[in-house]
């Protein structure tokens, strides 16, 4: 079975044997196999807080500590998910000092003290010390099977345990300066078990589109799906997240979720055609100092 195809070339696991790599200039033959279809079943039970902690082990910081039943997250600066406090639950002092505990936290990593807000999960007390809400964004969930059954076009995608330089091209997230690319690549990275697909363009050219997707236990979440603009409504997105979902049904998954913010209207629309329905909401707040 073919588990990656990147930039540094293929590696293949014999149903009896350890994985073997080996470059692509060695490829002779080979057969494109249908996606795996994922066994029809309903999406996972899960509350919105218990969501939200699958999706912080799916984009972990690269500096994490707990605070009761909190989880403070740092990572230079990448993405809001990864520099934020998840305030779910108690964390174990009184609301004051935990606040107190967290500003000191970000202060100390030249950080702004971010704190993610789940409705419903973040408890009201701490909803009304906060200030504007920022970023509100749809955490929207699926069966896994419709996924591997939409599009076409599947042969085109290539997956990978690692974001190559190709990968990272179509990237667009990422600022400026060495800490930050470091930052991002260990955030990418991190997760249960994460995937890579990547529809490769024209020799020598970066790809059309790319995608992500960490399993953990029954639930797969898809994020990081950019198309080339010039490349747009040619069926790609829906292809990578096919070929990702396919994976992620070999490993048992059988629910699907993602995260898509509110004004984003065309990811939307293509998330509503593969069947998925918004199980809740965030946003984030700033604590003030």
């Amino acid at each position: 079975m073919l588990t990656s195809w990147d930039d540094h070339g293929l590696t293949v696991v014999p149903r009896d044997g350890a994985p073997v790599s080996f470059p692509e200039r060695l490829l002779v033959a080979g057969k494109a196999v249908p996606v795996f279809p994922a066994r029809r079943a309903p999406v996972p039970p899960a509350t919105p807080v218990e969501l939200q902690r699958l999706a912080g082990r799916g984009w972990p910081g690269v500096e994490q500590e707990t605070l009761g039943e909190w989880t403070l997250r740092a990572a230079s600066g990448f993405t809001r998910r990864a520099n934020s406090v998840q305030a779910l639950g108690d964390p174990g002092v009184a609301l004051p000092r935990a606040l107190d505990a967290v500003r000191e936290w970000y202060a100390a990593r030249g950080l702004p003290a971010y704190v993610e807000v789940v409705v419903p999960g973040t408890s009201g007390e701490l909803r009304e010390l906060l200030g504007a809400p920022l970023a509100p964004t749809l955490v929207r969930t699926a069966p896994l099977t419709g996924l591997t059954r939409a599009g076409s076009g599947h042969e085109r995608v290539r997956l990978s345990r690692t974001a190559g330089a190709q990968w990272m091209s179509l990237y667009g997230r990422i600022g400026d300066g060495p800490e930050v690319h470091e930052a991002a690549r260990r955030v990418l990275h991190g997760g249960p078990s994460v995937w890579f697909a990547t529809a490769p363009g024209a020799p020598g050219q970066p790809p059309l589109a790319i995608g992500r997707c960490v399993v953990d236990g029954p639930w797969a979440c898809f994020g990081a799906v950019e198309v080339q603009p010039y490349a747009r409504r040619a069926g790609l997105a829906t292809a990578v997240m096919a070929v990702l979902a396919g994976r992620a049904a070999e490993e048992g998954a059988t629910g699907a979720y993602l995260q898509v913010e509110a004004e984003n209207a065309g990811a939307i629309a293509l998330y509503d055609g593969l069947g998925f329905t918004t199980s809740h909401t965030y946003h984030y707040a700033l604590l003030p100092q």
